[in-house]
């Protein structure tokens, strides 16, 4: 299962070496060394490799804020072995934790079953997604209301695409600003609210996309009754 690799790591040495087997396995990894990079860079990985030992900012912290904003699969890959470590890593929202040095049949086998648990297998996922009469085809970025063609424009596509994309499940507004405008911390939150309200406008199935107060939206479950 070859996926794209954000290698989060500030030693030359290890990191020359993680990309030469990385690409050898038939991966395409990058390769940065700061915390910020992570935040900046990881909408272009399929799974991230995160060293805790950065030198802008404890990768833990790191992690933390990537989880605010983003679902990527995230294997810390560390020399800090110790319990609390471990433990803060995996409830701050890593999906594996291994400590260095690992052997890499290992680390090759852990990335390749959070990729799977993770459905970021190239092709996995639906491309067309349907609730009731609405239908968003994902590749081919067009939504049919009962049959008829809606015209969005790219922005609001790219909110509903998100929505989509994972159907039923809530998406926080962080998420949504960070991958539709790059940068949920930079991204004006009123932007957000009128996008979602022209959707429900022109979709004309204004509860096919429900608020959850105080976190985000869900696409495909309507809201209860007031």
């Amino acid at each position: 299962m070859a996926v794209r690799v954000l290698l989060v790591e500030d030693d030359d040495g290890v990191a020359d070496a993680l990309v030469e087997v990385l690409g050898a396995h038939g991966h395409t990894p990058t390769r940065v060394r700061r915390g910020a990079d992570a935040l900046t860079r990881h909408r272009e990985a399929d799974l991230v490799l995160l060293d805790l030992g950065l030198p802008d900012e404890d990768g833990l912290e790191v992690l933390r804020k990537l989880r605010r904003v983003a679902t990527v699969p995230v294997l810390v890959l560390t020399a800090r072995g110790d319990e609390r470590s471990v433990v803060r890593g995996l409830r701050l929202g890593a999906d594996d934790y291994l400590v260095k040095p690992v052997r890499l049949a290992e680390l090759l086998a852990r990335m390749d079953a959070v990729a799977r648990r993770a459905g970021r297998a190239p092709g996995a996922g639906a491309s067309v997604v349907r609730v009731d009469d609405v239908e968003v085809d994902l590749v081919a970025r067009r939504v049919r209301v009962a049959g008829r063609e809606v015209v969005l424009t790219p922005k609001e596509f790219d909110v509903l695409a998100v929505l989509a994309g994972r159907p039923g499940t809530a998406v926080s507004r962080q998420q949504l600003m960070d991958q539709v405008w790059g940068d949920a911390y930079l991204a004006v939150s009123r932007s957000l609210d009128v996008h979602v309200a022209q959707l429900r406008g022109k979709l004309d199935r204004p509860r096919l996309l429900t608020t959850i107060r105080g976190f985000g939206y869900r696409f495909g479950e309507p809201e209860p009754d007031a």
